[in-house]
């Protein structure tokens, strides 16, 4: 095939409707905007969420609480999840995610210190770790390092 032998494929291009332009295009005279009324004329319509002067929707429902454009969400795991790696691996979010201890990361991850810790020579860097639980993954002979996140 060359270039010049291209064509596109059948109905992919569609001739747009011209309306206004006779009665035998189907769509003369009133250009398929019925006749009279609000939606007829020019620069007619309601806005968005308009329910014909009744209270809207989005009016009627109560307002509550704060929502804080600065939130940050953890993936949250605890020291007995990482019991499933092995000894001496290193542990951050892909690592968990390899091993489907999380299911994604939005703002990073946060160990949290229920359960026991039985791995050994865990090297964890995680976004935020308690300090139980640091203090048992390096009584097991791990490290923790938090790496530094916007806060």
């Amino acid at each position: 095939m060359k270039l010049h032998e291209l064509t596109a494929p059948e109905g992919s291009r569609k001739a747009r409707n011209r309306v206004g332009r006779g009665t035998s295009s189907g769509n003369g005279k009133t250009s398929g905007r019925g006749q009279k009324g609000q939606k007829a004329r020019s620069g007619g319509g309601v806005r968005l969420g308009f329910e014909g002067g009744q209270t809207p929707l989005f009016r009627r429902m109560p307002k509550r609480g704060f929502l804080n454009v600065n939130h940050k969400e953890y993936a949250i795991i605890n020291l007995d999840s990482l019991n499933k790696l092995a000894e001496g691996a290193e542990v951050n979010a892909q690592a968990l995610l390899d091993a489907k201890i999380i299911k994604a990361v939005k703002d990073g991850v946060k160990i949290l210190g229920n359960g026991q810790l039985k791995v050994k020579n865990l090297k964890v860097s995680v976004e935020k770790a308690s300090a139980s639980a640091k203090a048992a993954i390096e009584k097991n002979g791990g490290s923790v390092t938090v790496l530094s996140n916007k806060d």
